[in-house]
């Protein structure tokens, strides 16, 4: 099991995860991140325009290995090189 920290992010503001989540596979990565989404959307709920935000996904040592856009287009995800 890794710990990894979901980054919200529209490239002007940010929401940031200090703690982090337990992720047993990594394959599970997507579907935590559009959850964080989710939330995150459900917390600043007076927003209207969430086209240009997206979670990424970061290990403990800083490295980012998925990026998940707030709205998917075709429910796809990049991941991180």
């Amino acid at each position: 099991m890794a710990r990894y920290r979901f980054h919200c992010t529209n490239g002007l503001e940010c929401v940031f995860d200090a703690r982090g989540r337990e992720i047993r596979a990594s394959s599970r990565l997507v579907e935590r991140a559009r959850q964080v989404a989710a939330d995150v959307r459900q917390a600043l709920a007076n927003r209207t325009d969430w086209s240009e935000w997206q979670v990424s996904v970061h290990d403990l040592t800083g490295r980012r290995v998925l990026v998940q856009p707030f709205e998917p287009a075709r429910g796809r995800a990049k991941v991180a090189a």
